[in-house]
């Protein structure tokens, strides 16, 4: 048995297919999709996202967003950002999570609201970075 997921973002679908299971980050913690899983709405933190699909994972990265499990087996994750595995470049990652770092740093004792604008911006580079250490010996 499988369900359709769906992984949105402002710019594009990033993948949208019938799978098997998908775990992602919420702000409860991970959270496992199966087959007729009871309907809800969960706040998504960025992490790793991991499905299933005819006994085969896939991995992707996702920032902030929402996750949507509908009755009739619909899932739907919409995410600020979302990126495949396969998508991910470690150099250009390390670059933005230092850029990040450093906006972190200068805004700290300047504006609130461009402090949490520039944790929630480190928080997903480092995510993309986790993921791609992670998963780039399993993926080349």
């Amino acid at each position: 048995m499988q369900f359709s997921l769906k992984v949105v973002t402002p710019e594009r679908i990033v993948y949208e297919d019938m799978v098997d299971s998908v775990s992602v980050m919420t702000e409860m913690g991970e959270l496992t999709i199966l087959p007729h899983h009871m309907p809800l709405v969960a706040n998504l933190r960025a992490g790793e996202v991991r499905l299933k699909k005819n006994g085969e994972e896939s991995y992707f990265v996702a920032s902030t967003g929402f996750l949507e499990v509908h009755g009739g087996n619909q899932v739907v994750l919409l995410a600020d950002t979302a990126e495949r595995v396969d998508e991910l470049e470690l150099e250009k990652i390390e670059e933005a999570r230092d850029r990040a770092i450093k906006f972190l740093t200068e805004t700290r004792h300047k504006d609130d609201v461009a402090f949490a604008d520039a944790a929630v911006h480190l928080e997903r580079e480092l995510a993309r970075y986790r993921v791609a250490i992670k998963r780039r010996k399993t993926h080349k």
